[in-house]
């Protein structure tokens, strides 16, 4: 019987680069790794769903197929689904990858990144949050790093915006709205929406997103190419990462 119980298909275990401390315990993200199965004829069906595609949903749909590991998906921090997402592409079609700088054509060997060094000293009892004083107000902060969740609940917001007014661009308060947890202590979503909105200067917003990106589990996706740029050329995730067969 448990010969039956064993998967079909060959599996990798992807490690997580926030190494699963942001998670609460009793989640199976805890681990650090997620276990992954390679792509099979079904997940190129789901690239291939015309559906998703026009939804923008074909990616997730995609990884939530290879995922094997019993994870609630919109709990995935950003940072992790990103190493996740590069996985998929080398389990599905090879670690590599080929792109266009410059006029010449540049490989990289996906299976060599690696993830960002992580702080830990920050990353407490699987406690998502983490203060940050402002530097031109002395305002202290509470925020969280954004999840999948997180960033679908933004996209919905930044559409419910847009039909109101379709000239509108809230797109960094939204998401600064939901990043943020607590303002000196107050933590009503009143407080902080009118603050982002009232009182937030913008120079103190970016040294925010700044410290957030600093901070950020994730994977280095900067390489170093002849002619680029001297602190790396991020890796530009186009749309042959995926559909290496489109001719552009």
């Amino acid at each position: 019987m448990e010969e039956q119980n064993k998967p079909k298909f060959p599996t990798e275990v992807i490690e997580l680069p926030s190494k699963g401390l942001l998670y609460p315990k009793d989640s199976v993200l805890a681990s650090g790794t997620v276990e992954m199965k390679y792509m099979t004829a079904r997940e190129e069906d789901i690239l291939t769903n015309q559906n998703y595609l026009q939804k923008g949903i074909v990616i997730d749909k995609l990884l939530q197929s290879m995922i094997v590991s019993k994870i609630n998906y919109n709990d995935l921090l950003i940072g992790d689904k990103n190493a996740i997402l590069i996985a998929a592409r080398v389990l599905g079609y090879g670690k590599d990858y080929s792109f266009t700088y410059l006029g010449e054509e540049v490989t990289v060997d996906l299976s060599t990144l690696e993830n960002k060094p992580l702080k830990e000293e920050l990353f407490k009892d699987g406690v998502n949050e983490f203060e940050f004083t402002l530097p031109s107000s002395d305002t202290v902060v509470g925020f969280k790093l954004l999840t999948h969740g997180d960033e679908l609940a933004i996209e919905q917001e930044i559409q419910g915006l847009r039909k109101i007014d379709k000239n509108i661009n809230a797109d960094s308060t939204t998401r600064l709205k939901y990043l943020i947890q607590s303002v000196d202590g107050e933590r009503s979503r009143k407080a902080i929406r009118d603050y982002v909105d009232n009182g937030l200067l913008a120079r103190d917003a970016r040294a925010l997103r700044e410290y957030v990106k600093e901070i950020q589990p994730d994977v280095n996706t900067k390489i170093f190419v002849e002619g680029g740029p001297d602190e790396g050329l991020e890796i530009p995730f186009g749309v042959t990462f995926f559909w290496p067969d489109v001719r552009i």
